[in-house]
Order: C-alpha cells, then sequence, then structure tokens
C-alpha cells in the first residue's frame, strides 16, 4: 500500500480533495495534528464527498507517531528544495510520502532527518512558488501507483 502523510494541513479543501484521491486509488492517508480545520467542517465533506467512508484516513498527533505505527518502507519527502525528480526512484509497495503545509511546506529539520534520495520534488518553470498541495500529492501518488503496475490489491 501507498502511505500518503499530510504534515499540518492547512486547507480542507485539499484535504477533502485528497480523502476521494486516496479511496480511489487504495492510499492509505494520514494527517499530522494540528491542523488548521476540524474534519467535520463543510468543505471538507464537500470536497471528499461521501468518500471518507471508503477512504483509510487515520489521525496521528506527530508525525514520529505516525511514523512508528505505520512503519514505511521509506519516507519521501516532498520539497522544493530539492534537485531529485519524483520519478527517479523505484517506489515499492510500503513507501511513504510526505507533504508539508501549503503555505510553508515542511520544516527544514524535517527534511535534513531524511536521506537526501529519499527528499523528491516536481518540476516547475523558473519564478513560480509551488503547485497546489492536492494537485501535488495526485501526481506523485499516481506515479507511485504506475510503478506499482496499478496494483488494486495494495
Amino acid at each position: 500500500m501507498i502511505h500518503i502523510i499530510l504534515y499540518e494541513p492547512e486547507i480542507p479543501q485539499n484535504t477533502g480533495a485528497l480523502i476521494r484521491l486516496s479511496a480511489n486509488m487504495g492510499a492509505h492517508l494520514h494527517l499530522i495534528q494540528p491542523y488548521a480545520f476540524d474534519l467535520s467542517e463543510k468543505k471538507v465533506r464537500r470536497a471528499g464527498l461521501d468518500y471518507a467512508e471508503l477512504a483509510n484516513l487515520h489521525e496521528h498527533e506527530s508525525l514520529d507517531a505516525c511514523l512508528a505505527k505505520i512503519q514505511p518502507n521509506r519516507v519521501f519527502a516532498l520539497t522544493t528544495k530539492t534537485t531529485r525528480y519524483y520519478t527517479e526512484p523505484n517506489f515499492a509497495d510500503g513507501d511513504a510520502f510526505l507533504f508539508g503545509p501549503e503555505t510553508r511546506g515542511l520544516p527544514a529539520s524535517v527534511i535534513e532527518s531524511l536521506p537526501e534520495a529519499q527528499r523528491l520534488t516536481i518540476p516547475m518553470r523558473p519564478n513560480v512558488r509551488s503547485l497546489n498541495m492536492a494537485n501535488a500529492v495526485s501526481v506523485v501518488a499516481y506515479e507511485a501507483w504506475r510503478q506499482l503496475e496499478f496494483n488494486m490489491t495494495l
């Protein structure tokens, strides 16, 4: 299975969209507290529609607690502060993909805690800041799932 970890997400619509994404592809979605909204908010429900029941959604008090519980094969941090593209690694069942808050990204301490080979970026044109988080997660998650040959039983 693929693990998607949202570190302190801030925008409820993104989380709702990713609930829907995880339900559709069978990924496990992990939310690291604190987040800037309540999961019962209308914006989350609207974006996630009725997919919450189909999603593997997990809440965690901290990143350390999340990683201790799921014990991922590897953790890949997505950041604009590296040059290694998300298409370079060969992903495996049990890998986790870590995304930071929409307005500030992952803390440097989190990024630096991972080997450089596990810090990934999505290529973008110069002079743009970043992609929308839900879009970035979709790009990376589907690449991982593609590499796993769209295995529906993960």
